[in-house]
């Protein structure tokens, strides 16, 4: 991943409004920038422009934002990109259904450009804190690789979307120590960003999904821990 700066952004948004507001605040602190304007083209310039974070509209013609993640994330080139959905719905289940299609943060419209350039900033500094993390975890029949985001369950290679391997990681990193949904939250999100609990739920859920049910255990009414037992 680069330096912030250089970070190239695409946007995907059918409102002209918007797309220049947000081109023109992310050209101006130094982003190279792509843009949009339904999911399926936003798939197309994806695989030329090699986005690292994609800031994306739900309610689009052509293909929504729901659908067009869950393409890019079925893709190796994306599995690790920073996918951002913006949308005026503000209902939790539009908020469950974008983190259940891999994405990575939500933002609703009217959008505030200091806000997200905040945002985006401290999207760098995780990024640049898991680059100096010890590289490999081995544990528990699980070889978790930062380097390449991969998990190894003995000989099957086990690729996961970046926020799902974070929270793999991170549950690994401390085994059998109690993580509660918040703190979750603010060590894999980030303390300034809003996602609900259930966020974390979705993801676990999904983690379960493909490296097994037993590495992840639920202590009711209390959260989450890495299980070595």
């Amino acid at each position: 991943m680069q330096t912030a700066s250089r970070y190239k952004i695409l946007i995907v948004d059918d409102e002209p409004d918007i797309v220049e507001l947000l081109h023109y605040n992310l050209t101006r602190e130094g982003y190279e920038v792509a843009q949009a304007d339904n999911g399926k083209r936003a798939i197309e310039v994806a695989q030329a422009f090699k986005p690292d974070v994609i800031l994306m509209d739900v309610m689009m013609p052509v293909m929504d934002g729901i659908a067009a993640c869950r393409q890019l994330r079925e893709m190796n080139d994306f599995k690790q990109t920073h996918i951002i959905f913006l949308t005026a719905r503000a209902e939790e289940f539009s908020e469950v259904a974008a983190f259940d299609a891999g994405a990575d943060d939500f933002i609703t419209k009217p959008i505030k450009p200091r806000a997200l350039l905040s945002r985006l900033a401290a999207i760098a500094r995780r990024d640049a804190q898991q680059d100096e993390q010890e590289q490999t975890i081995d544990i528990a029949g699980l070889k978790i690789d930062r380097t390449s985001f991969a998990v190894y369950k003995g000989e099957q290679k086990i690729t996961l979307p970046k926020k799902e391997f974070e929270l793999l990681a991170f549950l690994a990193s401390t085994p059998n120590k109690v993580f509660t949904r918040e703190e979750l939250l603010n060590n894999i999100w980030g303390s300034d960003v809003y996602v609900i609990a259930r966020t974390v739920d979705v993801h676990i859920r999904k983690v379960r999904e493909k490296v097994g049910e037993d590495h992840i255990r639920t202590i009711k009414g209390v959260g989450y821990k890495f299980n070595t037992d």
